[in-house]
């Protein structure tokens, strides 16, 4: 069976490549983002393999279902770049892996958390300059400080787990309860009191219509002064403009982000000769206080092993039209 590969990497044809050998696909892989017009590379194949920022809207699964496409095969797990009403439509399976490794997404969330804090990138510049001077590279005790947590899944519980195990005291949100979360020492409250609290806080619920924007004037008002803010669920749950104007304010005391809004146009390529056309990217580059990584939150051998197996799993079950217990449609 052929299978179409979009937005590839080395790591990806890498560990695909390597999980393969137990299916026996015929893979192709592209490099291009998946869009309307690149489509139509993946025409005579019955299966194409999409990532985050794919665009799977209507045009693009029109495209692909008139190639003889019948399976979008997600290796995320998120979907809201797809149009599941048009997939439906054109009677496409589509299947994603919906956990890998949520240990990997946790603890790079601490990484950002930690050398936010702690200014470690700065002072790691600084002493290759011969610069040992520690003016600037004041921090604070994690330990005592209150941690608020937005979205209790599992990247959040472990989350929870982590902070909870450093000292902090732990405030979640959730429209579900987990009592993995409130076992390992966080607390639910309303989001009004979370956001009151926090002096950290940490993204990690779907993006979805009722969280688009979650973080915005109106909830940021309503933010403790000098608050950090950290984002390695989905970039749309941040106002970016909002966001902006509050670091100009001080409200927000410092920003790390894996992942932003307008994302698409920019991370997982190299843009260091060209620049950047995004102009709230490029200010938020500006500020001292933020901390940007280009979503590699994911990035561990364990969890890229564990995304190319899910997926070719995926993949064979609709092939022998077994049940899969992953899929979204079909």
């Amino acid at each position: 069976m052929q299978v179409a590969f979009f937005a590839t990497k080395p790591y990806d044809r890498r560990s695909f490549s390597a999980a393969n050998q137990t299916y026996g696909f015929d893979i192709h892989f592209f490099e291009p983002r998946l869009d309307s017009e690149t489509a139509r590379l993946a025409a005579g194949m019955p299966v194409v393999c999409a990532f985050v920022n794919d665009q799977l809207n209507g045009h693009t699964l029109r495209v692909l279902s008139d190639g003889g496409t019948r399976m979008i095969a997600l290796r995320c797990a998120g979907f809201n770049n797809l149009d599941l009403d048009e997939a439906k439509r054109h009677n496409l399976t589509v299947a994603r892996v919906p956990a890998y490794s949520p240990h990997a997404v946790a603890e790079h969330t601490l990484a950002l958390i930690l050398t936010l804090n702690r200014k470690t990138h700065k002072a790691y510049n600084r002493v290759r300059e011969g610069n040992f001077s520690l003016d600037g590279l004041v921090g604070f005790d994690l330990c005592g400080k209150t941690a608020g947590i937005i979205g209790t899944g599992k990247i959040g519980t472990l989350v929870v787990k982590i902070l909870a195990g450093i000292g902090c005291r732990v405030r979640m949100v959730d429209p579900l309860c987990n009592p993995e979360a409130e076992a390992a020492g966080g607390q639910y409250v309303s989001l009004p009191q979370l956001l009151a609290e926090s002096d950290i806080l940490s993204l990690h619920c779907p993006l979805t219509p009722e969280t688009r924007h979650l973080i915005q004037d109106s909830t940021i008002a309503l933010m403790k002064p000098g608050v950090m803010l950290v984002n390695t669920g989905r970039g749309a749950l941040i106002d970016t403009a909002a966001v902006v104007r509050a670091l100009k304010a001080g409200k927000i005391g410092s920003l790390a982000l894996d992942v932003y809004e307008e994302e698409e146009a920019v991370f997982f390529e190299d843009r260091s000769a060209v620049g950047l056309d995004d102009d709230l990217l490029a200010r938020l580059l500006t500020f001292p206080n933020v901390l940007i990584t280009g979503h590699q939150a994911f990035l561990t051998a364990e969890a890229l092993t564990a995304i190319a197996e899910t997926t070719l799993a995926n993949i064979a079950r609709f092939r022998d039209q077994l049940p899969c217990p992953n899929r979204l449609l079909g």
